[in-house]
């Protein structure tokens, strides 16, 4: 699903590619850990820049922290609280193994500064979110690229997203996330374009989803269908900040987040797998929207400064 990403938004293809998917948390993370520290060894760089709460960002910040190699954490300090989330336990460690913990909110700040990280060797940086940048620098180019025309003909809809193990993996929690979308769907269309792994599982546990179902979008129709739709309903972590990017509601579909200031503004409702709660809260949105006028995620300047703390680092 990577490809497309790199193509329409001109990023040079990376050069190596470990291409391990389809295995166990335990064995995707060996297999990364062996195959990025073989590259460290190759390349002997100054810095390793890891990026959120995957796999990969886990196992970066070992093959580094072990080769005594330099680790910078973008979407440092982030916290769920919740230990049954494998990301949760993926953030904390690599905060933890990292020289710069580069925070995008001052939410994630707090979080540090209340685990002792001022008692660490490890620099906290407030640098906004990254995520941020990329939607403003795009903006203008997926208002051109991305035509939402071509898969709806909608004036106005709900746009949803399922992916999470928790959601996808419980078939309690799929049915009653289903049967709300199902529902919602009679108020305003839904269009919810589908994840491989959501779309088998959905087969598999024979869980019937009677939306506007599309195949998986690129980053630009994804921005267009952001700044189109009137509400999103989602269990992603990137989309609840996206929504507020582009002033939507959103619902989401887990029983915690770690963007805990879209809850704190009224911008987000955190509604669990719970068909009623999912409906209430949707229906609210639809009837009064929430104010967007805080500046919660920085000036669009992150990955400025995120390079600044690297080359200024003593």
């Amino acid at each position: 699903m990577s490809d497309v990403f790199f193509t329409e938004m001109d990023i040079p293809m990376p050069k190596y590619n470990l291409d391990i998917h389809g295995v166990s948390h335990g064995a995707m993370t060996g297999r990364m850990l062996e195959g990025v520290e073989k590259i460290i060894l190759k390349e002997n760089p100054d810095w390793v820049l890891i990026y959120g709460d995957t796999n990969s960002t886990l196992a970066g910040a070992l093959a580094a922290a072990k080769l005594h190699v330099k680790v910078a954490h973008v979407e440092a300090g982030l916290r769920s609280f919740n230990m049954k989330m494998p990301e949760e336990i993926n953030r904390i460690v690599a905060d933890r193994l990292s020289t710069i913990l580069l925070c995008p909110t001052q939410t994630a700040v707090s979080n540090l500064g209340k685990e002792g990280y001022g008692q660490f060797q490890s620099k906290i940086i407030m640098t906004g979110d990254v995520m941020l940048d990329a939607a403003r620098f795009y903006e203008k180019q997926a208002s051109n690229m991305g035509k939402i025309a071509k898969y709806i003909k909608y004036t106005r809809f709900a746009l949803a997203t399922i992916h999470r193990a928790e959601n996808t993996d419980d078939i309690g929690r799929l049915k009653e996330i289903a049967l709300a979308l199902n529902e919602l769907h009679k108020t305003i269309p839904v269009v919810l374009p589908l994840h491989p792994r959501t779309s088998k599982k959905l087969s598999d546990l024979g869980v019937k989803l009677d939306v506007h179902l599309l195949e998986p979008v690129g980053y630009f129709d994804m921005i267009s269908f952001l700044s189109s739709c009137e509400i999103v309903l989602t269990d992603s972590g990137g989309l609840q900040k996206e929504a507020y990017f582009f002033e939507k509601p959103c619902v989401t579909f887990r029983d915690e987040t770690e963007w805990v200031e879209l809850v704190e503004v009224g911008a987000n409702k955190i509604v669990g797998a719970n068909k009623t709660a999912i409906l209430a809260a949707a229906n609210s949105y639809l009837q009064s929207k929430p104010n967007f006028s805080q500046n919660l995620y920085g000036n669009g300047e992150a990955a400025k400064k995120i390079i600044e703390a690297l080359l200024n680092y003593k």
